[in-house]
């Protein structure tokens, strides 16, 4: 059994609707309203003053009939885990791989995605990391539009179906990483404000601002946090987008979450990790909470996500340099990048017209601390046309590309499909059921791509079903030609990894990278190991010593203190 409440310090009066009867609620201390208790699987709802309008609770964990209908009463303690002896997986090491449920599969289901972790195991993937599940408005969405933020999507599966699907990765030795959301709510569906102050004056990029100040909405943060690593057995959060979390508490709220996070790992005996997105290009983020003085302490977090490595490898790739690439491109920039992490570390942004960034500590922070990639859901979906990298670049570049990204000194993270060269492109979809707010999302968009630069022309209109049809893997490419060829180098590349020290070597004070900006050339040191490539359409002779070829993607010669590689290539060296 489970009591009925809710918190709603604004009103005068709420009534519960339980299994179909109206009941009123106690009013407690703080804003909290209780009632009867009411067994799992009973459907409930709530009328606020005398509004006759049937609200879902704020912190339901089932939502059957989507975000407008009744929340459902569910038991967390009944799933059957068959993971006791699980421990989780330390970052350090890892391989990430980012999905979106669905489209990772046709059946867009927890239980579809779970026939394909085999091919992640054979693979090498160690973290499978979620975009967004809780409830959003539709059928259909990238996820970040979500508002039940307790509630698990019921065509995914539910809250049962994520059960199963992390059961299932943990007996394959996967750990789970669920992107959650707190900078700002959905369109739709959001009655949080009926309740109480859950929100704020202003707004960012996405929508009002949450009142971190308020205790309450707080401690529903943090609650929600900890509700994933305990109840789900999630074991890590991506925290998306952490720079728009407005908060000037005293404590930072993700230095809370953190402490709390670390004391529930204690606890479950299991290793508990927090990852930020954040464009801040800040340390603080991964800093330890006990730094001292108190003037320097940080938010204790595990990791964040690092766009400048992003943004170095795709312009040096693509030659892209319009929009926020503009100051990326060069083989400096680069260069930069793969030995200090950021490239804005307090230099000018000219994207931004200011000063960005603080630097790196090299001597004290890890690079595995930096989630880095070639490709993700932002920076492929928020192109005009969502294409993928293997449209923009030639074969031998892709093949390139792949070699600097898991042979860096930071932490790789893979986006479905990249592993085969997959074809689908990944373009932004909606499915609103609301006429004016399906218009408005298509033509925010055109103005957002224009302003990037992108031909809107191309772009399809978000609430198309086809835009979310196309999106899905075709998994049939997997054995196929160049697909499977290019999946082969990513079996090698990471199993070379994980086989040897000096490539996933996380000090960032060993890492040294030569180059010819002209010439279009760029040789990583590794510890034993030298990482070659070759950018530029004309083969080069390297002055370098070299004993061996460990890994290839095309033509390398080595000589006595010389290096021949083919164009468009990359090398694996032993010295």
């Amino acid at each position: 059994m489970a009591r009925i409440g809710v918190w709603a310090p604004g009103v005068r009066r709420v009534r519960a609707v339980v299994a179909g009867e109206p009941v009123v609620l106690g009013m407690g201390p703080d804003g909290w309203w209780s009632g009867p208790d009411a067994a799992p699987g009973t459907d409930y709802a709530f009328l606020l003053d005398e509004d006759d309008e049937p609200l879902p609770d704020p912190a339901s964990r089932w939502q059957p009939s989507g975000v407008h209908g009744a929340s459902r009463i569910y038991d967390q303690a009944a799933f059957p885990w068959g993971d006791a002896d699980w421990r989780g997986r330390e970052l350090p090491g890892a391989v990430i791989y980012e999905l979106h449920i669905g489209t990772f599969t046709p059946g867009a289901t927890f239980d579809t995605a779970t026939e394909r972790l085999d091919h992640l195991v054979s693979l090498g993937i160690t973290h499978v990391e979620v975009l967004p599940v809780n409830s959003f408005n539709g059928v259909w969405n990238w996820g970040y539009d979500g508002v039940d933020w307790y509630a698990v999507h019921e065509a995914y599966g539910g809250p049962d179906g994520l059960k199963r699907f992390v059961d299932a990765c943990h007996a394959r030795g996967l750990a789970v990483v669920l992107d959650v959301v707190y900078n700002h709510l959905g369109p739709s569906g959001n009655y949080l404000p009926r309740f109480g102050p859950y929100l704020k004056p202003g707004r960012n990029t996405w929508g009002d601002l949450v009142n971190l100040e308020e205790p309450h909405v707080r401690r529903f943060v943090i609650d929600n946090a900890l509700m994933w690593l305990r109840d789900y057995h999630v074991d890590a959060l991506r925290l998306d987008a952490v720079h728009a979390l407005q908060d000037r508490s005293p404590i930072h709220i993700l230095a809370e979450l953190s402490a709390e996070v670390d004391a529930l790992a204690s606890s479950l005996g299991r290793r508990l990790t927090l990852i930020a997105e954040s464009d801040l290009n800040d340390p603080v983020m991964i800093t330890p909470t006990a730094a001292t003085p108190p003037a320097q302490s940080g938010y204790g977090l595990d990791a964040q996500w690092d766009d400048d490595v992003h943004h170095a490898l795709h312009a040096a790739l693509t030659g892209e340099t319009q929009g926020y690439y503009c100051d990326f491109g060069s083989l400096s920039v680069l260069a930069k990048v793969l030995t200090s992490a950021f490239w804005h570390d307090g230099t000018y942004s000219t994207f931004r017209g200011r000063n960005h960034g603080k630097p790196v500590d090299r001597a004290t922070t890890p690079g595995w601390r930096f989630v880095v990639c070639l490709q993700n859901h932002d920076q492929v979906g928020n192109r005009a046309v969502g294409d993928r990298l293997p449209e923009l670049v030639s074969p031998g570049l892709l093949r390139v590309g792949a070699v600097l990204l898991l042979t860096s000194p930071f932490t790789p993270m893979l986006w479905m499909g990249e592993e085969w060269a997959a074809s689908t492109r990944w373009p932004f979809f909606t499915s609103h059921p609301e006429p004016e707010l399906a218009e408005a999302t298509g033509r925010g968009r055109v103005e957002e791509f224009s302003r990037h630069g992108w031909d809107v022309d191309q772009m399809i209109d978000p609430q198309d079903p086809e835009a979310y049809r196309s999106a899905i893997l075709d998994w049939s490419e997997v054995g196929e030609g160049a697909h499977a060829d290019v999946l082969a180098l990513y079996r090698r590349l990471i199993a070379l990894r994980s086989a040897e020290p000096d490539l996933r070597d996380a000090d960032l004070t060993r890492v040294r990278v030569d180059y010819d900006e002209h010439e279009r050339w760029l040789v990583m040191h590794r510890g034993a190991f030298r990482v070659v490539a070759n950018l530029s359409p004309q083969p080069h002779a390297l002055a370098l010593d070299a004993r061996e070829v460990v890994l290839a993607t095309a033509a390398v010669e080595i000589e006595v203190g010389r290096v021949s590689v083919a164009a468009e290539s990359a090398a694996i060296l032993r010295v």
